[in-house]
């Protein structure tokens, strides 16, 4: 019970993160181009490789604290599901050159960013 508390803890934390997050963006960059969506992928990526290390490889963080994180907040600021929306919304609109670059951006940084993360957290 008290895993799955931790995971709605970071569920609510995460959730709140992508909107403000997201919002930053928007407003710095405009709405023209998902940079919210990307952003936070981008970000959650980078995170979820870090932290991997952390409570995986070198097991230094417990159970509760894995899943407040990678499970909770992780699993919710990562916006998967409302980049696949997007993206079909780009093609629908007839936006077909931003919607492939939205999927080779998002896959080729979000990868490179899990990497990064993992790299950096093995520094550490």
């Amino acid at each position: 019970m008290k895993q799955l508390m931790s995971i709605a803890l970071g569920g609510a934390m995460g959730a709140v993160l992508r909107f403000y997050l997201s919002n930053v963006l928007y407003h710095l960059l405009g709405r023209s181009f998902p940079y919210g969506t990307l952003g936070v992928n981008i970000l959650g990526s980078f995170l979820m490789g870090f932290f991997y290390v952390l409570c995986i490889e070198r097991s230094i963080l417990s159970e509760d604290i894995r899943a407040l994180l990678m499970v909770g907040i992780f699993g919710a600021l990562t916006t998967f599901s409302t980049f696949s929306l997007e993206s079909i919304l780009l093609l629908e609109q007839g936006e077909y050159g931003k919607c492939v670059i939205n999927l080779f951006l998002s896959v080729v940084l979000c990868l490179f960013a899990v990497w990064m993360g993992i790299n950096v957290g093995r520094q550490v």
